[in-house]
């Protein structure tokens, strides 16, 4: 029996892992996890999986939950967080959390000797050096979730690492794919939130379409497999049949095939290194789909995609920038405060304002990732008010 925390359970990652949990009772079991706002689904949550501890998005809802709930522990915020990924009971961690709020839970879980099931990229998007240094001191395992990164670790089981010449990670377009730059100047959010192959979240479905989130996969590539950026590429694959692939020294190319169904990565992550039976497995058949399409990624048209190769070969906190910027303007676009190009517009000056500080540390990533928030927000507003004069 693996005894799970699952960070952020009402979101499409946490809605799929819980039908994964609920599917297999005999073999996973939920003792704590975490939600923001959703109290109707996290009551239903709680009723039908009664975890012993939930980490809720604010102390009202604790404590209106604690009154419903007198079995099960409650505590808010990201000190909430912590102690659902540290619970004495649990064995695995599944950071479904989006954001850089994934970060602390998971490097104190990985200090508490709790195996990381990891489906929030910005963790090591935001601090990979130090996250996989203690995973490795600690041999704690890091298993990707991502349907991208779980291909590549699928394809890369029982092979030699040395053999190994690229990894090629592939991207659907996201909501505008079809659309030229010069036609994204007046889209809307509810444009941008329809994407055309993923049921995901409002971020990381904005993120999708301005291949941000492509970015942020490319930089937890090079964390989780130890490779080089010059020997990751993307390719634009609209199907999303591939999940991905890596080439060998020997020419041979391997892929990981499947329907666009995200429980399979979250069974084959929990279930590692055994194979499950997925209980509703979704139809697939290659006869029937019968032509995949791949195609070289234009970085003009999706100059985020280039930016983000370029702070991961910077290095240092130049990645942390990127993360924090796109968290601050993604979600002002969300609440229609900028508009979308200007997403684009904040990271970009972000990153080219960033001055790296020398002999960096954990504690300074985090200031940096504060400041950056801030600085972005301080320019948002500042726009606001000049066009209010």
């Amino acid at each position: 029996m693996k005894k799970i925390s699952l960070l952020g359970a009402t979101g499409s990652i946490g809605t799929s892992t819980l039908d994964v949990i609920e599917n297999n009772p005999e073999v996973f079991s939920l003792v704590s996890f975490s939600f923001y706002k959703n109290m109707d689904l996290a009551r239903r949550i709680i009723q039908k999986f009664q975890p012993v501890f939930v980490a809720c998005g604010d102390v009202e809802q604790a404590a209106e939950l604690a009154t419903e709930f007198p079995n099960t522990s409650f505590r808010a915020g990201v000190d909430g967080l912590v102690e659902a990924a540290i619970h004495p009971e649990v064995d695995v961690v599944l950071t479904a959390v989006t954001g850089s709020i994934g970060f602390r839970p998971t490097i104190e879980a990985i200090d508490h000797g709790k195996e990381i099931c990891l489906a929030n990229k910005e963790t090591l998007v935001m601090a990979g050096q130090w996250v996989m240094q203690k995973a490795k001191e600690k041999q704690v395992s890091i298993l990707p979730v991502d349907s991208e990164h779980s291909a590549i670790f699928q394809c890369l089981q029982g092979q030699d690492k040395a053999g190994l010449r690229k990894l090629i990670i592939t991207a659907s377009g996201g909501s505008f794919r079809e659309k030229k730059r010069e036609e994204l100047a007046n889209v809307t959010v509810k444009e941008a939130l329809i994407h055309p192959n993923w049921s995901m979240g409002r971020k990381i479905t904005i993120d999708s379409s301005t291949m941000v989130n492509k970015g942020l996969e490319v930089i937890e590539a090079h964390w989780l497999f130890d490779v080089d950026y010059d020997d990751i590429e993307v390719v634009l694959h609209k199907e999303s049949i591939v999940h991905s692939m890596v080439t060998f020294e020997d020419g041979a190319m391997l892929a990981q095939l499947g329907p666009s169904d995200m429980r399979e990565p979250i069974l084959y992550a929990l279930s590692y290194p055994k194979r499950m039976k997925m209980v509703g497995e979704k139809h697939f058949s290659l006869p029937e789909i019968g032509t995949l399409h791949f195609e070289t990624l234009d970085e003009e048209r999706f100059p985020m995609l280039a930016l983000a190769f370029k702070v991961g070969k910077l290095g240092g906190s130049f990645p942390t920038v990127y993360n924090a910027a796109n968290e601050i303007a993604a979600n002002a676009f969300l609440e229609g405060r900028i508009h979308y190009l200007d997403i684009e517009s904040y990271i970009t000056k972000a990153v080219e304002s960033h001055e790296e500080i020398e002999d960096l540390q954990l504690e300074d990533i985090v200031k940096i990732d504060e400041a950056t928030r801030t600085l972005v927000s301080s320019w948002i507003l500042e726009k606001e008010r000049i066009c209010k004069r």
